[in-house]
């Protein structure tokens, strides 16, 4: 057991090294050598876990995903506890991919790089898709979810409704990327609601009878 909490560890701080190296100098800083020196230890040590530069790229992403399910995961079970509307959880979630903080910053610069390798490597390539439908399919059960209660019209396709509303997200994201100061939070959130509140039109069943 201690060896693999000791597995898991250093490979948390390769995939943390990597992340900083990413939002300090962009993913051409990232080589063995100084991914090592960014997380304390060898040369050595960190080819041990991974010995290319898009294996220690694809680590990162997957960490990166993994932190962005948890909190939407955290997020879902607050809001379902305090009775909060689909439309609301969704557009919380959804917030969770802007970069409005340093952490999601730091996460958005990782998902830049990441698409910029994997526009020349099919392996990247697969994965970056793998991700996309995920949180495609998220989105649409989310609509469906809307449709039982009473949130979004019947008749509503929700995988073209989440298409849409995914890749709206992502422009944003890219948009508060590039012009910070021309994109301030409440306007970012307020775009998220009124894109949202094209799909989810109407009051859930469930808010009405309570």
């Amino acid at each position: 057991m201690p060896r693999v909490a000791d597995h898991d560890a250093r490979h948390g701080q390769i995939t943390d090294a990597v992340q900083r190296l990413i939002v300090r100098h962009g993913l051409t800083a990232v080589t063995v050598a100084r991914t090592a020196a960014e997380a304390g230890m060898s040369v050595g040590l960190v080819q041990h876990y991974f010995t290319a530069k898009d294996e220690m790229l694809l680590a990162t992403f997957t960490r990166v995903n993994g932190r962005f399910t948890a909190r939407v995961d955290g997020l879902v079970n607050r809001g379902e506890a305090e009775g909060l509307t689909i439309a609301d959880m969704l557009r919380q979630a959804l917030a969770e991919l802007m970069p409005l903080d340093d952490a999601r910053r730091a996460e958005f610069l990782v998902r830049l790089a990441f698409a910029d390798q994997a526009a020349h490597n099919a392996r990247l390539a697969a994965v970056q898709r793998k991700t996309l439908v995920g949180i495609r399919s998220r989105v649409a059960q989310a609509i469906d979810n809307g449709t039982v209660c009473g949130e979004v019209a019947q008749g509503i396709d929700a995988a073209d409704q989440a298409r849409q509303i995914v890749a709206f997200t992502e422009g944003l994201a890219l948009h508060t990327h590039i012009d910070p100061g021309g994109t301030p939070k409440p306007a970012i959130l307020a775009a998220l609601s009124d894109q949202l509140g094209r799909v989810f039109t109407g009051t859930c069943r469930r808010a009405q009878r309570g």
